[in-house]
């Protein structure tokens, strides 16, 4: 065979074996809606929806404006919810999140305006309370077998009771305006050059993670992901990104506050997928017997994810009292437990545990007040709100339980 044909084959050859790899992603992709893994697919459907009837309804709902508010209002439910994923991932559940949350900012506001502290000590001071309100759970669970339920929802008495006390009879603690802390809530804006520069960076991440496990695979002989598709998803995800960046660069651009929770979120991300110790959390959703009698210490792994949930509550209790520029009695009352809480199931972690991810916090959060906000524009009352996030709550779950069914079934095929 001449060179010619040899070089003519090994194109025939490329062109064969890439239009195979489009074509079995493809295939893959619909094995996988038909087993029941949908994956973020319902989450991003339901995004759309809202966003063309809202803005059909209100053009004002997709002005850039608006979405950076939006973004701005995310951020505290958001990193609750980010902290429910990882009880949720066990199969547990952690009531007392809203009340962590309000806790949380009594402590600011106490410790900052009335004692006199810096900032950062009060913080902290905050954090490291909801830290130990985790132990304390982690330890009922695993000493006493207390279900999460009953144990968190004492908890959530005990700390709303706290957070009343620490208010006294005021109920309600102002901060300065002119903080840094109330203009990261409310003002502080990313620049341009800087948005735009880490709207690459999770494309870049995409490649250089999926080159990684293309190359180990490869080295065990077996099947890898065809590069030219993991470059598509790469160039699309960060086309979609750089785009939304320059959507919100119109208006007042994106939030500072809404940036610090994507990178928290990322960072989770990489902890529960890449880490031995995100491997062990999702063994023990899935089979927690099956994870002990395996090497994993199981106690740790409950312990820990009740420890991060409460950090977070706490921590969105802080960006809470930034974003209200107060501590007051209504903070992490209403419904931030039912917000924090449909934002993990709505974004896609399973209440059966050992399903889920990070970004779920992400993109349920952003479900939910796109629909809070919504409804806000249509001058519509609150109780609207609460029903009709309760609906959506309620069909993510039997979403989610169908899905588990149909998984199931094909496990027995």
């Amino acid at each position: 065979m001449s060179e010619q044909q040899l070089s003519q084959f090994d194109r025939e050859d490329s062109r064969v074996r890439h239009d195979e790899g489009f074509r079995g992603a493809v295939r893959a992709f619909v094995d996988r809606i038909k087993s029941g893994d949908l994956g973020m697919l319902p989450v991003a459907i339901g995004l759309l929806l809202i966003t063309v009837v809202f803005t059909s309804l209100n053009p004002v709902f997709l002005a850039p404006n608006n979405l950076a508010n939006l973004l701005f209002d995310a951020a505290a439910v958001g990193l609750i919810a980010l902290g429910v994923v990882c009880v949720l991932l066990l199969g547990e559940i952690d009531l007392s999140i809203g009340s962590m949350s309000g806790l949380s900012s009594a402590i600011v506001g106490v410790l900052w305006i009335n004692v006199g502290m810096p900032i950062v000590v009060a913080i902290f001071a905050a954090v490291a309370t909801g830290m130990m309100v985790g132990l304390v759970f982690g330890f009922l669970r695993n000493r006493f077998e207390m279900p999460s339920f009953v144990a968190t929802l004492s908890g959530l008495l005990a700390l709303l009771g706290l957070q009343l006390y620490l208010l006294g009879s005021t109920g309600s603690i102002n901060l300065p305006f002119t903080s840094t802390m109330v203009r990261f809530g409310q003002l502080m804006i990313m620049p341009a050059w800087l948005s735009y520069s880490l709207a690459f960076l999770p494309g870049i991440a995409m490649v250089y993670f999926g080159l990684a496990k293309t190359r180990q695979r490869s080295a065990a002989n077996l099947s890898a992901t065809n590069t030219s598709i993991l470059y598509a998803k790469a160039t699309l995800l960060s086309a979609a990104l750089v785009f939304a960046v320059y959507y919100l660069e119109q208006g007042r651009g994106v939030p500072w506050m809404f940036a610090v929770f994507v990178v928290l979120v990322a960072g989770m991300e990489y902890a529960l997928t890449r880490t031995k110790w995100g491997r062990s959390m999702f063994a023990v959703g899935g089979n927690a017997e099956a994870a002990r009698r395996s090497g994993i210490n199981v106690s740790f792994i409950r312990m820990s994810a009740f420890v991060l949930c409460s950090a977070f509550a706490a921590l969105g209790g802080v960006f809470a009292a930034a974003r209200l520029a107060s501590s007051s009695i209504q903070a992490g009352t209403g419904d931030v437990n039912l917000n924090a809480i449909a934002a993990a199931v709505i974004g896609g972690t399973s209440l059966f545990g050992g399903r889920g991810s990070a970004w779920s916090a992400l993109l349920g959060v952003l479900v939910i007040q796109a629909i809070s906000n919504g409804l806000t524009l249509m001058n519509l009352s609150s109780s609207l709100r609460f029903m009709i996030t309760g609906a959506v709550l309620a069909i993510a779950v039997i979403v989610d339980s169908l899905a588990r069914r149909s998984r199931a079934s094909s496990g027995r095929a």
